[in-house]
């Protein structure tokens, strides 16, 4: 019984940097880097040498070959030899007769795991590699162990050496770098797909963005074949260079707002002001809403209101919230959305209400779910993505809807005192 409560020890920090991977990168647009890959190969390294199984005095068995070859795989040669450092400085502290095996051992399993690294970047089949390399790294310790200690050393504890340290081995080698491999690429994925809902969103609202960006150049236009046309008295001159130059500047507002919200997110946090966020996203999604026949309204507080976000974040979930509360309802008689923007008890609340289709129970409960959309050529990447930027915020997203009553959205986000 001790000693498969000692495997299934070591099989759990066999797959911590798996759980640490989704906790972690969870809410975050962004993929692991080789300073988490250390990091964790190394806490790993450790607590399984600090907890390692031993049937006798002085000689520890752990999963140091398995976190070794997923350092490497992960974090490439510099994470590898970093966890072999580890390794010679803490098992030399560790103590006990089996040291110098243990090293001798790791003079051969550390090139072995080099050796595979570079057989898994080239090949398509990585689980067979993965297996493979999970069995070389149960049999190497053991012949050299076997090498090493006289007989009775194995036989004394035959099916520990022949059946648990080899299983745990092989078995914890493939489920590591396989459901870690597994969650890297469906990152990977959400990540392309939520950049193409980006970019879909976005440009629909280029679209609209032309027509409205096409009027004011139409007046200055206009303006300036009047003034070349025929004289015009100082007064009347000046006022239609006036106009010209508020036109202009209109537009040139518009196209800064847009390519704000158009380019590549950043993570980095920021003191954000909502009202002003809001404003700039209702000066870029009125001319959607019009080409859309939906009237979009704002209600904000006369004094400033600060969170501490990213801001390019922000106005992106805004944009797919309001985008879609368009959609819903531009079919609808009289369309109106409306964006009210409150503080409560130290809370920032921003309600989004349409008039339109509204959703049922069913839909209401899968929203925010990968690929579910109430759109037909959706993919619900944008709300996926939306609702993982307020949840990292550490704020909340609830719905009101019915069929054919328009919708709510009411999210709640933590207020920066000022």
């Amino acid at each position: 019984m001790t000693i498969i409560k000692e495997f299934l020890l070591q099989l759990f920090f066999t797959l911590m940097p798996f759980v640490m991977f989704n906790v972690y990168y969870r809410d975050k647009a962004q993929n692991y880097s080789q300073k988490f890959i250390m990091v964790t190969s190394a806490c790993c390294l450790f607590l399984s040498m600090t907890f390692g199984s031993s049937v006798k005095e002085g000689i520890f068995f752990d999963i140091r070959y398995i976190i070794m070859y997923f350092g490497i795989v992960f974090g490439g040669t510099r994470t590898g030899i970093i966890l072999l450092l580890e390794f010679v400085v803490y098992r030399f502290f560790l103590g006990g007769e089996g040291k110098w095996i243990a090293m001798v051992i790791m003079l051969f399993t550390f090139p072995l795991s080099l050796l595979f690294y570079k057989i898994y970047q080239k090949t398509s089949r990585v689980a067979l590699v993965t297996f493979i390399a999970g069995i070389v790294f149960s049999i190497v310790p053991s012949i050299i162990t076997f090498s090493y200690f006289d007989s009775n050393y194995f036989t004394d504890d035959l099916a520990f050496h022949m059946l648990v340290i080899p299983v745990q081995n092989s078995f914890g080698i493939w489920l590591l770098i396989s459901l870690f491999n597994k969650s890297v690429s469906d990152k990977v994925l959400f990540i392309q797909f939520a950049e193409n809902e980006k970019v879909k969103a976005i440009s629909h609202v280029a679209a609209s963005l032309a027509h409205e960006v096409r009027n004011p150049l139409t007046a200055v236009k206009g303006f300036l074949t009047l003034i070349r046309e025929k004289p015009l008295e100082r007064h009347k001159l000046e006022q239609y260079i006036d106009i010209s130059i508020d036109e202009i500047q209109r537009t040139e507002s518009i196209l800064s707002q847009y390519l704000s919200i158009s380019k590549p997110l950043s993570t980095q946090r920021e003191q954000t002001e909502m009202s002003n966020v809001l404003q700039v996203i209702k000066d870029v999604m009125t001319p959607f809403a019009n080409m859309s026949n939906v009237q979009l309204e704002i209600d904000k507080p006369a004094f400033p209101v600060w969170i501490l976000a990213n801001q390019d974040g922000i106005k992106q979930i805004l944009v797919n919230f309001i985008k879609n509360a368009i959609e819903a309802c531009s079919d609808i008689p009289k369309a109106n959305v409306s964006l009210r923007l409150k503080v409560e008890a130290g809370h920032v609340i921003l309600v989004i209400k349409d008039n339109g289709i509204g959703m049922n129970a069913d839909q209401i409960n899968r929203l925010g779910t990968i690929y579910f959309s109430t759109k037909s050529s959706g993919t619900g990447l944008g709300l996926t993505f939306s609702y993982k930027v307020i949840r990292a915020l550490g704020g909340t997203v609830s719905v009101q809807s019915g069929p054919l009553e328009g919708t709510v959205f009411t999210i709640t986000l933590p207020m920066l005192e000022k």
